[in-house]
């Protein structure tokens, strides 16, 4: 809203000039979200405090977990609006590229709340049953889909994905274009839901990743930047910096009040939501293969729970690790909780800066 209010004012006074540059409009994004965060988390934890909405513990997760019972749950709602707000005030709302992600982020907000609701409010044990929350993540996979095949955003990489490190190698998947991108977004939400298991893990990650998308979307908005690297330029796209930037200031904002011990969960709400974010910028940035890398974490932790239910069933019950997912089996190991959180976040960075890498490596 300040972009379309002051941008056109920039004759009259000369400084709305900057409202140009996606790099200053990014980072007053990202000081806006911590502000929203920093606001919004006291008043909304004291409020689900006060209603008695909170964490009901798994009792077959690991007993060091028993004592988070009755934390305030929901908190992705500081996240939604951490990023949402700061979204409609900086970004260029007539772009597609940020009218897709919002769209990507709030429906996929609106299903972990409608989840969250109905165990924390309802105190329904299972939620929003799980059949009908995957029929709600594949139809927006499927509507993201579709836009995107009929409508593309970039008709000459309109089918297409990059191959990372490999240079001018790209895969069309032409009509399949649609189930992929199914794949993709119900994946990574709910790979980001699987981590969300200890204090500060899937948050802070999720800055790392964010943070690695923004600079992805930059260079691939700009045909100097992109023409140097080699990469895909996609006019319009460098706009989904500000989003990202977004993403980076409201995940830290809410890892002040979720780094252990956690004052508030984030919950389905914020898990999926971010899910659905960081999907939506992979595949509008035709990075869909690269998400592995700088999700690696992500993929593992889903990957781990894959392996286990697998092995569970086709060996007569034997497990390859001691829980799943990943994190529990290092807490298991007698890792303490802040140790494996850290350490995953040190793997994430490592990753993010590898995916970074492969823009020169080619």
């Amino acid at each position: 809203m300040l972009y379309h209010l002051l941008f056109p004012l920039r004759h009259l006074i000369s400084a709305l000039n900057l409202f140009r540059y996606i790099t200053f409009r990014a980072a007053y994004a990202t000081l806006t979200a911590l502000l929203v965060s920093f606001i919004i988390g006291p008043i909304l934890i004291k409020r689900l405090r006060k209603r008695h909405i909170q964490e009901k513990i798994r009792a077959d997760g690991p007993k060091s977990h028993l004592v988070k019972e009755g934390t305030p749950t929901m908190g992705g709602l500081i996240v939604l609006l951490a990023v949402v707000l700061p979204t409609l005030l900086w970004a260029d709302l007539t772009n597609r590229y940020i009218q897709l992600i919002l769209l990507s982020t709030v429906w996929m907000g609106a299903i972990g709340f409608i989840d969250d609701y109905l165990k924390a409010v309802k105190h329904l044990p299972k939620g929003l049953v799980a059949r009908r929350k995957l029929i709600g993540q594949v139809a927006f996979g499927l509507i993201l889909g579709v836009i995107l095949y009929f409508w593309p955003l970039s008709k000459e990489f309109h089918t297409q994905t990059s191959i990372p490190f490999l240079k001018n190698w790209v895969i069309d998947f032409g009509i399949f274009y649609i189930p992929f991108v199914v794949l993709v977004t119900t994946g990574t939400s709910n790979a980001l839901n699987l981590t969300d298991g200890l204090d500060g893990l899937a948050i802070g990650i999720v800055a790392t990743c964010a943070f690695a998308f923004a600079g992805m979307s930059y260079v691939s908005g700009r045909a100097d930047f992109s023409g140097y690297l080699n990469i895909m330029y996609l006019k319009g796209s460098g706009e989904l910096t500000v989003f990202l930037g977004a993403v980076v200031g409201a995940s830290l904002g809410f890892l002040w009040f979720n780094a252990h011990p956690a004052k508030i969960f984030m919950g389905d709400t914020g898990s999926l939501a971010l899910g659905g974010a960081l999907s939506a910028a992979a595949i509008l940035l035709k990075k869909e293969i690269q998400l592995l890398i700088v999700g690696g974490v992500f993929a593992a932790e889903a990957l781990s729970v894959i392996i286990q239910i697998a092995s569970y069933k086709l060996r007569g019950g034997k497990r390859v690790f001691l829980m799943a997912p990943l994190h529990h089996h290092f807490e298991l190991k007698g890792w303490s909780e802040s140790l494996v959180v850290v350490r995953f976040w040190i793997a994430a960075a490592m990753l993010a800066l590898l995916s970074l890498s492969t823009f020169k490596i080619r």
